[in-house]
């Protein structure tokens, strides 16, 4: 409502809000033109590029330099503490170093973007962006992306530029500045509130500088807001972090930490720092009266003297975090069937225990699936799984070892103990060999899901590779699994009339040939050397945690379907395969195929 207000009220506010708009489009852009080229690129850029404090603060200002957006860097950093992939020090001087880099957006946007003709710039950009992004290679799109978020960033910065110009005539913003220290603390608390609503501190240093350009804020004014800026920006990276698991979330308070100090000792000290910018731009041959170029110097100052100041306890930092930013203990999970009632016959005992097992299996489920970051919607829908899993764009973070603790070893205790008391109470051998059945079916589950524990590391690392040698099998492993929930659950909403455990054969059957298939297409590409034997073993530790995870889900399914009579399941054990004739057919199936030459290599199709 107040943008239309503004809109109707005045042509000249509508030019500027169309800058900033321009320009938050064009570092969207450029957002999704990076997304091309990271992935596994950009991991393997940053196990080697973080292993030192000043290669995490080098990284953070190259990469923020290049992304032009400290935000969107910071945000990919704290998914990667969170992840594992670099530890917790390395976060810090990556946010330190992303704070040192985006103030070369400031010295762009002073330097060109209010003295030269911009606008003439963009228009190059934006078709050469459009004509590539009709290309049909993602890096080719990629580049098409970047080149469209250059041409919007300009063309922003030329409207933000026009539209204070023509401001200027009609109304003087400066007649309203504040003077001493109450307006460095008014104007900083302003730059902040921008921020947070621009989500940049980009666009409010381009808000900002075309402002002082235009005459419509004084410099010291405009001093304040930058410093506002730099603090609005650890903010909406904070607000991000709060999703993130509790590594993400030490690191967004770091984040917090830096930026208040930062800002507080720029606040403190303003004056000094403005006396250092007259000192230093007279060095460099900034002109006293060019006051767009001495706000880009001091925002560089102030930020490479919070990073002079901090470095040096980054390790101290660390270990506070870890003492001071713990997990909130969330309440265990408690079963819901199993009270002491239900002990007064067998029969309601059994019931009670297959009941609770459908939780714990459920509960095991969700945690997979988030593991395999797809939910059970698409994994119960008819949509293509190879579709789903090739279209993933991030991995869902998931503290594993977290979820363990609250939703499935305290369910499976409970489990273990109700067993243990309906045991005590007399039996008849059928319904001992029932519970017996129950009680494994628990612990196959915790089994799945400690075999995903420790495949979780690799497939946050590896399943988004930009290597398709690489993603290839990681993509088949979680297809892999997310068929077995697939076909678990068809088998279980059918009616328990027509369902036997003999419905899983043929499930494993398939299981187990695409195990083979899969260590067989490994083995070539360690011959062809296309895969260096390192990533091979990880991937072949990772194909035997994921058959253990199927083998382990398919078993415990076996528990939840209704059972027939003795005679009944005497005769399917009889008629049921053994492991090893499942392997065996599986392998003479896998001969067969490709004796006929129908392999289709590592990234074939499946389910």
């Amino acid at each position: 409502m107040g943008l239309g207000y503004g809109f109707w009220v005045s042509p000249t506010f509508k030019e500027i809000a169309a800058g900033v708009a321009l320009f938050l489009f064009g570092m969207l852009s450029l957002e999704q033109g990076f997304k091309a080229f990271t992935g596994g690129a950009l991991e393997r850029v940053l196990r080697g590029s973080t292993n030192r404090l000043w290669k995490s603060i080098g990284f953070g200002v190259i990469s923020t330099t290049l992304m032009q957006s400290s935000t969107l860097v910071s945000l990919v950093t704290i998914s990667f503490v969170s992840a594992e992939m670099i530890t917790l020090a390395a976060g810090i001087g990556i946010i330190m170093g992303a704070n040192l880099g985006t103030t070369t957006g400031a010295w762009l946007i002073a330097g060109l973007g209010m003295t030269v003709n911009i606008a003439e710039y963009a228009m190059p950009a934006l078709v050469f962006g459009v004509v590539l992004l009709l290309q049909k290679p993602k890096a080719m799109k990629g580049l098409g992306y970047l080149a469209m978020g250059v041409g919007f960033l300009f063309l922003g910065i030329a409207y933000m530029k026009s539209g204070f110009d023509a401001f200027q005539g009609a109304f003087d913003l400066s007649a309203y500045a504040v003077e001493g220290f109450l307006g460095v603390l008014l104007y900083t608390a302003i730059g902040v509130a921008i921020t947070v609503v621009m989500q940049s501190s980009h666009a409010t240093l381009l808000v900002i500088i075309a402002a002082l350009a235009a005459g419509q804020i004084t410099y010291d004014n405009a001093l304040a807001l930058a410093i506002g800026a730099n603090l609005g920006s650890a903010i909406t990276t904070a607000i991000g972090g709060m999703t993130a698991n509790l590594g993400g979330k030490r690191l967004a308070v770091a984040h917090v930490i830096f930026n208040l100090l930062t800002a507080a000792v720029a606040i403190a000290l303003i004056r000094q720092i403005g006396w250092a910018v007259d000192y230093l731009g007279g060095l460099i041959g900034i002109a006293d009266d060019n006051l767009l170029l001495k706000l880009a110097l001091f925002h560089t100052l102030f930020n490479l003297f919070g990073v002079i100041l901090l470095a040096p306890f980054t390790r101290l930092l660390e270990s506070f975090l870890i003492r001071h930013v713990t997990s909130v203990a969330k309440p265990m999970e408690q079963p819901r069937y199993l009270y002491p009632g239900a002990l007064e016959t067998s029969s309601s005992a059994i019931n009670a225990l297959r009941k609770e097992l459908g939780r714990l299996y459920d509960n095991a489920y969700d945690l997979i699936a988030k593991g395999l970051s797809l939910s059970r919607s698409v994994i119960e829908s008819d949509q293509s799984l190879t579709a789903a899993v090739a279209s993933t764009q991030r991995m869902i973070p998931l503290d594993v070892d977290d979820v363990y603790e609250r939703k499935i070893k305290s369910l499976h205790s409970a489990i273990i103990a109700f067993i243990s008391e309906t045991q005590g109470r007399g039996l008849a051998a059928s319904e001992g060999n029932q519970l017996y059945a129950l009680q494994q079916a628990s612990r196959d589950i915790v089994e799945a899901v400690k075999a995903m524990k420790h495949m979780h590391k690799n497939l946050s690392t590896y399943g988004l590779s930009s290597d398709p040698i690489v993603r290839g099998p990681y993509n088949r492993i979680r297809r892999r699994i997310a068929r077995v929930f697939r076909e678990i659950q068809q088998i279980r909403s059918q009616d328990p009339e027509t369902v036997t455990s003999l419905s899983l054969d043929a499930l494993k059957l398939s299981l187990e040939t695409s195990s083979q298939d899969l260590t067989s297409d490994i083995n070539e590409m360690i011959r062809s050397r296309r895969l260096a034997p390192g990533m091979a073993t990880s991937m072949m530790n990772d194909e035997s945690y994921a058959s253990e995870i199927c083998d382990n889900l398919i078993e415990a399914s076996k528990a939840l379907l209704q059972p027939g009579t003795p005679e009944d399941e005497a005769m399917e054990d009889k008629l049921a395969l053994d492991d090893d004739e499942i392997q065996r057919i599986a392998a003479d199936r896998n001969s067969e195929t490709k004796r006929f030459g129908a392999h289709h290599g590592p990234e074939k199709a499946s389910q």
